[in-house]
């Protein structure tokens, strides 16, 4: 039936997000067993959550009666202490996604622009459609950021430029002396966005906080998340770093307990867990490793990644992802990034990422399937 009211036209021609493949799914469509699924297809983290954040929940789940803290205190607290930041700096987000939601909101109307390169976080223009803003597309270099021509596509409608670093899906890392040019290029009247979800992977990443610190950069803003390194994906817990003025601004849009308690417990506790961040970093690193000397082998194409997952050219995307898929192992295709011919693999476990590697090679090596 039609609907006898009138919904946001914006949402006419708004995609639908779809989230890598859960075990459980899959399992139930294949009639394979949930042990014997092996998921590397949503760069999560494959030794798990944070031990320290494992004992903080159970604490915490004691008092699930009590609503949490709505202004997430104690975690501000720490996070601003570890960040040599104020707590005034920081908003707390039900994920880094939700950050995004926050500034379409606080930024963009219909009439306004928003930057992003090609390739880049599926929901940059996801969230600018939603409010009737243009997502303007700046054609990448190496599948990577192009500074110079998103910093010459800056027109009087832009208000928001989103500057995935490293990027997701391609992996790749804006140079630190470009980044920093474009960032001092960019007019005060521009918000720049850096989406750092996956920049404690990185040995020595471009540290952006002194901008935000020394308060001469108002118009920048740092997304960061919990669901990577820190292995807490499930519990939805993000933030922002930016000035006080443009936080106190965005809190007007927070949700009241956006932040549940659980989340915030763990959190804070994961903090902590320099161990658990050593070990993923490590196990990351020999992954990524592996699979670029493996794809050299092969023959075939990828792009060298600084995140926990690779980009590589396997010629058929979906049938390639369908044909590990009945071997158990979830990947992600991404022909919705315009990379038909692109599979996206998240670093696993050593077992794990052999695993795949083995699959992918008999896949490719089929005649069979070459043929369809």
């Amino acid at each position: 039936m039609s609907l006898p009211f009138a919904l946001n036209p914006a949402l006419a021609g708004l995609p639908v997000y779809q989230p890598g493949r859960p075990i459980e799914e899959v399992a139930r469509e294949l009639g394979l067993p949930e042990r014997g699924i092996v998921k590397m297809a949503s760069n999560e983290n494959p030794l798990g959550p944070s031990p320290l954040a494992l004992a903080a929940l159970k604490r915490a789940a004691r008092k699930l009666n009590l609503y949490p803290d709505g202004n997430a205190f104690y975690f501000k607290q720490r996070l601003a202490a570890k960040l040599k930041l104020e707590p005034a700096h920081l908003i707390p987000g039900n994920g880094s996604n939700d950050l995004l939601e926050f500034l379409a909101h606080a930024l963009l109307a219909p009439g306004t622009e928003a930057l992003m390169s090609e390739y880049s976080f599926v929901v940059y223009p996801m969230v600018t459609r939603l409010l009737g803003a243009n997502p303007v597309i700046v054609p990448a270099r190496a599948y990577g950021h192009n500074l110079v021509a998103m910093r010459q596509a800056i027109t009087p409608r832009t208000k928001l430029i989103f500057v995935g670093n490293p990027n997701n899906p391609t992996g790749t890392l804006a140079p630190a002396r470009q980044l920093r040019e474009f960032l001092d290029q960019v007019p005060p009247r521009v918000v720049v966005a850096v989406d750092e979800a996956y920049i404690e992977f990185l040995e020595k990443p471009l540290d952006l906080l002194p901008l935000i610190r020394r308060g001469n950069k108002p118009n920048l803003i740092l997304l960061r998340t919990f669901s990577k390194i820190y292995g807490l994906a499930g519990l939805r817990l993000g933030y922002g770093i930016a000035h006080p003025e443009f936080i106190a601004a965005l809190e007007k849009i927070r949700q009241p307990f956006n932040v549940n308690s659980l989340a915030q417990a763990a959190g804070l506790a994961a903090l902590d867990d320099e161990q658990h961040v050593r070990k993923t970093r490590q196990n990351n690193l020999a992954g990524l490793n592996l699979f670029a000397a493996a794809f050299r082998e092969m023959g075939i194409e990828f792009v060298p990644s600084s995140a926990n997952f690779i980009l590589v050219k396997v010629g058929q995307g979906r049938s390639v992802f369908a044909a590990l898929q009945a071997r158990g192992i979830i990947v992600r295709p991404v022909d919705i990034y315009q990379l038909p011919q692109w599979i996206r693999i998240s670093i696993g476990t050593p077992r794990e990422n052999q695993r795949c590697l083995s699959a992918l090679k008999a896949i490719l090596s089929d005649r069979d399937f070459a043929r369809r």
